[in-house]
């Protein structure tokens, strides 16, 4: 009978593809492969017939690859690729020649299994784009950063040994990129990508979405300005000046566009207001009013240009959902009670009655209450009635742009301001008592006027700036990666829209921080994405950044020739729009609370109304300090928390555990075991309170039994901890020693520790593993398994070798 070695030789035999003539060119990888089977067992697609595949290599080729990779080792101009890729898949280099061996440091990605230094501290782009890309000689042509002939196709053929080459620019050389030095910049200022891309039959839906946005939000924007932000209406414009033009250079979403919110004008707003309460500025002093509006807009600006230097992208994710709910909510219902005092005419009583102009929300519902008799007729007519026309004209289009897309175009807001202004004039309605806009000007006379936001004397605005313009940034990039998540990056089908540009987070929080810091030198208001702005832009046809270009220019004729028109613009008009845009903001609130009611999500429903409350009765300031630190508190539990589970194994199976706690009645538990799940990375932050769970298990069998309840597990049960780490996938210094110390706890105590699905041992947990020294401590390698049976067959094995060495009588039966 053939032994099992035999029969698996035979068998393999038989399916192995017959090896083709030693003559025949091969690539290098797939020659070094055959004459190490198990490598090309382990990379190589078994049903592949090609003589030159790629399968085995990283990012292979959709399709056979061409002649010229088909070269032979002897040849003196071979490339340097294939060294390189014969020196990643090679475990074992004595089946190579000394010529085909290349430097440790020739490949800097993490296959290579070490970093090179410059690109781990500089990053691929510096490193590679600026310095070169370490491929050793000088650097010319096409920026390949290679010395050597050009091999005919404007790509230079490497001598000697490649150093310090990124993963990027290894993946670059081997599929023969040109201009491998320049892609960075196309990556890092989008407009050298999109400007190739532009075509002409883009225009026209980039002009008439240009013209529909400025239709809508140029009269919003002196609403947000004079209204909420509480500055001269003009600082408005300049928000679509600036803002919009930086981000269609810098900006990695093309059809997104970026302007001045509700929120952000509110709480510049706010910042002034306490300048005034604190005597810094006076209430009239619109030139200082800006000022101080710039400080707000450009260390806004500043806080997420560093937080995009400093790769801080992940922040979208730092803040829940209830809270932005709650808060948002709250800036909603806090910016509708503000308007009702200038649409039913009662600034001026408002301005004389103390504590109320500046007061809570709460204050303004008593005062409105108290003074409705003495509400102006004709400028509630003017604010109720804009406010229904809109409101009517937002719903109609909601029902009607699914069957009829070009209803979107019909500009409702435009032609309400429109109206009102000329009704304004015709009527002379500013005579009988309703306040119109006025002359709209720069506070310094020029219409472009420039303000550095960081001067020293300007130090006592940046002090009582800072939270709220952190606060700006923090939500105004949450809107903005919410917008960019939505629209995506602007791919259609092949020939429509930008292709190549990816969505980046850093890249966003770069361009957006530009955008405000020169936007804070105009002194305009804080611009970030907006979703509802970008998707008018969408869906009016615009395609790519050239809107976003076409719109500030027509704010630019706007401040340079149509401001005299503005004049008579009613100022409750103005306020009814703001109305409509709170209205906005609060609508989507049932449903959030209606979803969390059904989930059963009391903690999201407490933290919402938390934080509505504390904005609403109080001060923003209260709002924001709740939410962001019970966010960030949030965080920091989630993050803390070990997952550790106890697992069982499910009857009539052969090797299939679960959790034991989601249903521990239709498991089965293993006699003398402890079976432990860690499915997650182990690290500072996770491993502090690592003990204490596991002794939870070894107590209890569960982590959810309070500390005061007496044993309920018996001892014998844990004489075997089996570790599952197949979610294990990094474990650092602090990890690793806490690990140890439970180990040597268990051997201490006279127990086995078993680990099993173990990462391989070219891993780097594994060799923490080693190196930390609990593989030795547990026994050795042959207690690191594939499997958890195979882990429960050694406890077996174990056993019973203690059990023959303490009855050697015993052995010889």
């Amino acid at each position: 009978m053939p032994s099992r070695t035999t029969s698996h030789t035979s068998a393999h035999s038989q399916h192995e593809r017959p090896s083709p003539p030693l003559d025949q060119e091969r690539t290098p990888l797939l020659r070094h492969s055959k004459s190490n089977q198990r490598q090309s067992r382990t990379y190589h697609r078994p049903s592949c017939l090609q003589d030159n595949c790629e399968h085995g290599e990283l990012s292979p080729h959709a399709s056979r690859p061409n002649s010229s990779f088909s070269v032979s080792p002897s040849d003196s101009n071979f490339d340097a690729v294939a060294h390189t890729l014969i020196h990643i898949r090679s475990n074992d280099n004595s089946h190579a020649s000394d010529t085909q061996r290349l430097n440790p440091d020739s490949y800097g990605g993490k296959y290579n299994g070490a970093q090179d230094l410059r690109h781990s501290l500089l990053g691929d782009a510096v490193a590679d784009g600026i310095l070169g890309d370490g491929t050793g000689g000088a650097l010319g042509g096409q920026g390949d950063g290679a010395d050597g002939e050009d091999d005919g196709d404007g790509k230079k053929k490497l001598r000697g040994v490649v150093t310090g080459m990124s993963t990027t620019q290894w993946l670059a050389r081997k599929h023969r990129f040109k201009g491998r030095r320049t892609m960075y910049l196309a990556y890092y200022f989008p407009f050298l990508n999109w400007t190739t891309q532009y075509r002409w039959a883009y225009l026209q839906g980039d002009l008439i979405a240009a013209l529909t946005m400025a239709s809508f939000y140029i009269p919003m924007s002196l609403s947000f300005a004079s209204n909420l932000g509480h500055i001269p209406p003009i600082n408005g414009l300049y928000s679509f000046v600036f803002n919009p033009l930086i981000y269609a250079f810098l900006g990695s979403c093309p059809r997104m566009v970026v302007g001045p919110e509700a929120a952000g004008s509110l709480l510049v707003g706010t910042v002034v207001r306490s300048s005034v309460d604190k005597g810094h500025i006076g209430d009239n002093d619109d030139e200082m009013n800006a000022a101080v509006a710039g400080v707000v807009t450009g260390m806004a600006g500043a806080v997420i240009f560093i937080a995009g230097l400093t790769r801080l992208g992940f922040l979208d994710s730092v803040l829940s959902r209830p809270f932005l709910r709650g808060f948002i909510s709250a800036i909603g219902f806090v910016i509708f009670v503000d308007q009702l005092i200038p649409e039913t005419g009662l600034s001026g009583l408002a301005k004389h009655t103390g504590g109320v102009s500046h007061g809570s929300s709460l204050d303004k519902l008593i005062f409105l209450i108290e003074n409705m008799k003495h509400a102006h007729g004709l400028t509630c007519g003017v604010a109720f009635g804009s406010f229904a026309i809109i409101m009517v004209c937002r719903q109609m289009k909601k029902y009607i742009q699914p069957r009829y897309p070009s209803v979107a175009y019909i500009p409702d807001r435009f032609i309400v301001v429109v109206l009102s202004a000329v009704f304004a004039w015709r009527f002379g309605w500013d005579r009988k008592g309703l306040d119109i806009l006025g002359n709209v000007k720069s506070s310094t006379g020029s219409p472009f006027p420039f303000r550095w936001p960081f001067m020293p004397s300007h130090m006592h605005h940046v002090r009582e700036a800072m939270s709220t313009s952190f606060l700006i940034a923090l939500l105004g990039f949450f809107e903005s990666s919410v917008a960019a998540k939505s629209l995506g990056s602007g791919e259609r089908r092949s020939g429509e829209g930008i292709e190549g540009m990816q969505l980046s987070a850093n890249r966003e929080l770069v361009a957006l921080g530009v955008a405000n810091i020169v936007g804070g030198c105009f002194m305009a208001l804080p611009a970030f994405g907006g979703y509802g702005r970008s998707k008018v832009n969408a869906s009016t046809g615009g395609k790519t950044p050239m809107s976003s270009i076409i719109l500030s220019l027509i704010t630019v004729i706007c401040v340079l020739f149509l401001l005299p028109y503005f004049y008579y613009l009613p100022k409750a008009v103005l306020s009814a729009m703001i109305s409509v845009v709170a209205y906005s903001l609060l609508e989507e609130c049932p449903h959030d609370i209606q979803f969390f009611i059904r989930v059963r999500g009391w903690s999201e429903l407490a933290l919402m109304f938390l934080i509505f409350a504390a904005t609403i009765f109080y001060s923003f300031s209260l709002g924001i300090a709740l939410g962001v630190g019970l966010s960030l508190l949030s965080v920091i539990k989630h993050s803390t928390k070990p997952r550790i589970q106890i697992l069982g194994k499910v009857p009539g199976t052969q090797d299939q555990f679960e959790n034991a706690e989601d249903n521990p009645q239709s498991l089965e538990f293993i006699e003398g075991c402890l079976i432990v799940k860690i499915p997650e990375p182990l690290t500072f932050a996770n491993t502090g309170d690592l003990k204490n769970r596991l002794q939870r298990l070894e107590l209890y069998g569960t982590t959810a039994a309070h500390p005061s309840l007496p044993r309920v597990r018996a001892p014998e049960h844990n004489k075997n901890i089996i570790f599952d780490v197949h979610g294990v996938t990094s474990i650092d210094g602090s990890g690793a020693q806490v690990l140890r110390e439970i180990v040597d706890g268990y051997i201490d105590r006279g127990e086995r520790v078993f680990f099993c699905r173990n990462p391989k041992e070219t891993h780097p947990v594994y060799k923490t593993f080693m190196k930390s020294g609990i593989v030795e401590r547990c026994g050795g390698p042959g207690h690191f398994v594939k499997s958890v049976n195979e882990a429960l067959r050694m406890t077996e094995l174990s056993e019973e070798g203690e059990y023959f060495r303490d009855h050697p009588e015993q052995q010889g039966g």
